[in-house]
């Protein structure tokens, strides 16, 4: 199985750029040309949150249609920027998608490696939370297959990561969060969003990774007060594959045109 992780499109539809200078739609359009053009193609997109910029119908709606154009199944969580009353507008008809509840959480249970998509979003923190009623549903998901392997993905990382102005917004429940996950040893892995980075650690008994933006990235400054700001680096999104008999692996594949392929030869000598 093979997973395509996208996060933070920021999607703006209303013709102006983001930040004064990205075009998200263009940018969302690129990462899903790269995502199809990939051979084997992936089997599944994750898109971990932050979709939307200011939360407007018709930027769901658009994200719908261009995700649709791929022809690749897909899964959308929310992220801090993400209305949850829109997003169940645009995607309820959607068999696995939530119709009912507070959040949009869900299970997917159609693949090889099973998949549950947590609801992260907090009011209008920018930190994310999980409470009692979501750490109790996740409990109950994770007690009812405990033997089969299982990914999570939520938009944000309950953990600190050293870049100090991403770190000041609380995650509400990380511990309990963490004491949880410790107990289920069929959590190959759980990929988030909402830090424009890559980064990666141990956590809870697994491993835990955010992605980057498919539009900007934040400056990575590991200085204790270094000011917010944000890069145009290459984006780029994870790929995972999964096999039984290995487990789960992360790749990282960068979009932009870097050229062909090379054959290897053998260097001249002199």
């Amino acid at each position: 199985m093979i997973i395509a992780q996208i996060t933070d499109l920021h999607l703006r539809t209303d013709g102006e750029k983001l930040k004064g200078m990205i075009d998200s739609v263009a940018a969302l359009q690129t990462c899903l040309d790269h995502l199809g053009a990939l051979r084997p193609r992936p089997d599944v997109i994750l898109a971990t949150g932050d979709l939307a910029n200011r939360a407007r119908v018709q930027d769901y709606a658009t994200l719908r249609r261009m995700l649709e154009s791929v022809g690749i199944p897909f899964y959308v969580i929310p992220g801090n920027h993400d209305e949850r009353g829109l997003m169940r507008e645009t995607f309820s008809d959607r068999d696995d998608f939530p119709k009912t509840g507070e959040f949009l959480h869900y299970a997917i249970e159609d693949h090889p490696l099973r998949l549950i998509g947590l609801d992260t979003k907090s009011g209008d923190r920018v930190g994310g939370e999980m409470c009692e009623i979501r750490l109790d549903w996740l409990r109950a998901r994770l007690e009812e297959r405990p033997h089969t392997p299982t990914l999570i993905f939520m938009h944000h990382p309950p953990f600190k990561t050293g870049i100090g102005f991403m770190d000041k917004d609380e995650f509400i429940g990380a511990d309990a969060m963490e004491a949880l996950i410790a107990n289920h040893s069929q959590v190959e892995g759980i990929i988030c969003g909402h830090l424009h980075r890559q980064i990666t650690r141990r956590w809870a008994g697994t491993i835990i990774s955010t992605a980057p933006s498919v539009a900007f990235q934040m400056v990575l400054d590991l200085a204790e007060a270094a000011p917010s700001g944000f890069v145009l680096e290459p984006p780029a999104c994870p790929i995972f594959l999964w096999r039984p008999e290995m487990g789960l692996v992360g790749h990282m594949s960068l979009i932009g045109d870097f050229g062909p392929r090379h054959p290897f030869v053998s260097d001249s000598a002199k």
